[in-house]
Formats: structure tokens, sequence, C-alpha cells
């Protein structure tokens, strides 16, 4: 907190003091920082600050091939980055006409789903933490790293996961990983019913969010929010249904939407997606299982890097191995934009390519970054304990913010 008094442009007799949240404050849960004017605990106005972490991920992008673009995707939302992959990929398979097999499409679908869920754990996980509830947030944190260990068994890696290829995935997906996957299915039911418990019907959580940083469908839509943030608000858009990728056209599951756009239907949306999405995933399991073992990737050779064992005894893998290394297969000349549903909303992917190895243009619409900028002006007003929770609330992460 600056030292000096300013007075306020809104009264002149109210005498204000500078306050900067962020962007070393834990409360942020980021590198980012809102310099805000303060009148004793409330808020008159804020600015928000960026760009402390910023990698220049779509430019670095430019300058790697289409299939060493992962690594970087990885890193935006790091809560859920297999989706962020996946979403690539779509986007490149998009580009080169790549049709995948429905088996690959529901493995997608299995993974995407985990990370939706580690997503949201995540978020409302800290917004318990930031009500002053912190149980919660340890008894979630050991079902995420059960879907780490998922993750590691089908990768070997499991934050920042590099998972999936052009195609498809690298391996296919051994019995653990689906043993793993069935152990999940049947005890994180009774976690997430109890973390409910803990939360849904708390009379100090309820009157800490409810009522919190309320928005209307109009003012959501005008800033371009989406994800639960948006479906807080009334607005039933998800990706997965409004414009299917991946096969989502071949689940059965419900959109949840709140009513007043506050704190606490953005909880309560993101608790209701994380049931949705555990019925996705035992619907993949179903399906999975009538369709042909093994099939793990589309056939493209051109695109598809060939095992190591097959590049070292099969002239024919080889010579795809090389060319693709060396970037000597042609991509066609397109203008493209692919989306996903992110864990925090609508993950795009513009793509502008040339013909090279490389993209010549690329950028993310990366949902932490549209979704963000309402959160200063939402801030007038607020009390400062209110303006944490807001916070949280957004789900924000740092690394997809600034990319």
């Amino acid at each position: 907190m600056s030292n000096h008094l300013v007075f306020s442009d809104n009264d002149p007799q109210i005498a204000t003091t500078t306050l900067n949240l962020g962007p070393t404050h834990p409360a942020t849960h980021g590198v980012f920082q809102n310099v805000l004017e303060m009148d004793g605990e409330r808020i008159v106005s804020g600015v928000s600050t960026i760009g402390y972490i910023h990698r220049a991920f779509e430019k670095i992008a430019e300058h790697r091939p289409f299939y060493q673009i992962t690594p970087l995707t990885d890193r935006m939302n790091y809560c859920s980055s297999p989706i962020n992959n996946m979403g690539w990929h779509m986007t490149v398979e998009k580009m080169l006409g790549i049709q995948t097999p429905k088996r690959v499409d529901y493995l997608r679908v299995i993974i995407m789903e985990l990370a939706r869920i580690t997503d949201h754990l995540i978020c409302n996980g800290i917004l318990g933490v930031d009500t002053g509830a912190y149980s919660g947030f340890l008894y979630l944190m050991e079902e995420r790293e059960h879907i780490y260990e998922i993750y590691e068994e089908v990768c070997g890696a499991r934050l920042t996961t590099n998972i999936g290829r052009i195609g498809g995935f690298e391996r296919d997906f051994n019995d653990i990983a689906f043993a793993k996957i069935r152990k999940f299915l049947k005890l994180f039911p009774a976690v997430l019913k109890e973390f409910e418990q803990l939360f849904n019907r708390n009379r100090i959580f309820i009157d800490r969010t409810s009522g919190v940083a309320a928005v209307d469908p109009e003012t959501a839509l005008s800033y371009s929010w989406s994800g639960p943030i948006l479906r807080a608000t009334g607005v039933d858009y998800d990706v997965r249904v409004n414009e299917p990728y991946c096969s989502y056209e071949d689940f059965d599951f419900e959109i949840p939407v709140g009513t007043t756009g506050d704190v606490y239907d953005r909880f309560i949306v993101r608790n209701e997606e994380m049931w949705q999405s555990l019925r996705i995933i035992e619907q993949a399991m179903q399906k999975i299982e009538k369709e042909p073992k093994g099939i793990f990737h589309a056939d493209v050779p051109e695109f598809y890097l060939p095992p190591k064992e097959e590049v070292y005894n099969n002239m024919e893998a080889l010579i795809y191995h090389f060319k693709i290394v060396m970037g000597e297969i042609d991509t066609p000349k397109t203008e493209l934009y692919h989306c996903v549903e992110g864990g925090n909303g609508e993950l795009g992917f513009y793509l502008v390519n040339d013909g090279g190895r490389s993209p010549y243009r690329l950028h993310f619409r990366r949902p932490s970054f549209i979704n963000y900028q309402m959160y200063a002006p939402m801030t007038g007003g607020m009390l400062l304990s209110d303006a944490i929770i807001n916070m949280s609330s957004l789900n924000v992460i740092a690394g997809e913010l600034d990319a």
C-alpha cells in the first residue's frame, strides 16, 4: 500500500489510498497485478496490469514445426494442458484434412474430460481456500493426483504432458491405464459428493459468494465471455455442443447453467460440469469396447512419426521419418480457425499457413485473456475481500493470460 493519500476523482472530499494487489500476492494465484484505488476496505476503481510472464508463444510457434508446438500449448493453461494439446492437434488435422478413427476420438474425449475435471478441482478448491475453507482443497488435491497418474501411464508425464500427436496418440492406452480410469470413475463420485456437502449448503460459504460479482448475460456476451463463467449467467453456450468436434455429437450430456452469474453460480456450474464429465467418460469407455482394438492414430504416414523400432528396421519408415523431421512434405496453403471447450472457456487456434513446415501466423484465443478484461471494471464498489474471491471464480491462469 502506498504511503500517501490521493483525493478521489469521484468525490474530492474522500481521501483514498493506492493498493497494489499483485503481482506477487498469494491471493492472486498468478503473476498479474491490479492497482486499486481504495476508500478504506472498499475499492473505488482498479487498473489491471498483465504481461509479467509473457513468453511470445505465438511467435515461437511460427518458428517450430507443427508437431513440436505442444510443449508451448502445454504451458498456457497448465491446469488442463491436455485440452490445449488436443485442440492444437485437431487444428493441424483440420488443415491437413485428416479424419481420425472413432477410437482415437473417444480416447481423446477421455483425456480431455479428465483434464476438465482437474481444472475445475483446482478452481473450486482454491475458491474454498479463499473463503476460509481449506479442507475441501486438500480432499480434491488427492483426486487430482489420481488423474495425473493416469496421464503418467498414458504418456509418461504429469502436469505439462505433451500428450498426443497429429493424427492421434504416440502409443495406445495399456491395460493399467484403463484400469486406473475405471478405478477413478468408481471412487471419485463419493469424493465429489463429499466436497459438495462441505460447500453447497455451507452458510459461511454461501454468504461469502452468493450475490458477489453478479453478471448479467448481456454484459458477459459483450465482453466475449465463454466457458463456465458465461454459462453461470444463464447462457447455454458450450463449444462441444454448438460446434461439435472429436465425435462429441456421439455423447449424451447436459450443459449446466446458472441464473445470477455470481461467484456461487460459477462454483455450482463447475461442480455440475464435473458430474457431466464423469458421465461422458463412462460413455466413452463403453464406446471404446465396441471399436477395433489397437487403433490409436490415423493412417497418415506423411505426418505421423513412425515408431523408433520401425525406423531402425524398415526403409519406408526411415524415409517418412526423415521427410517429416526435415520438413520436406508440403502442407496446404490455408487460413482457418478451430476451437475447443477448454477448462475456462473457448480455446481457439487461428492459423495462417503458407505451405511451409511451420505456421506462417498463429494466434491463440486464450479464454483467460478474454475473460479477465472485465475484472477491473467489476471491482468498482466491491470490498477487497470480495474482489479476491471474484478473481478466484474467474479461474484466470497466468500462463494462459500472457502466453
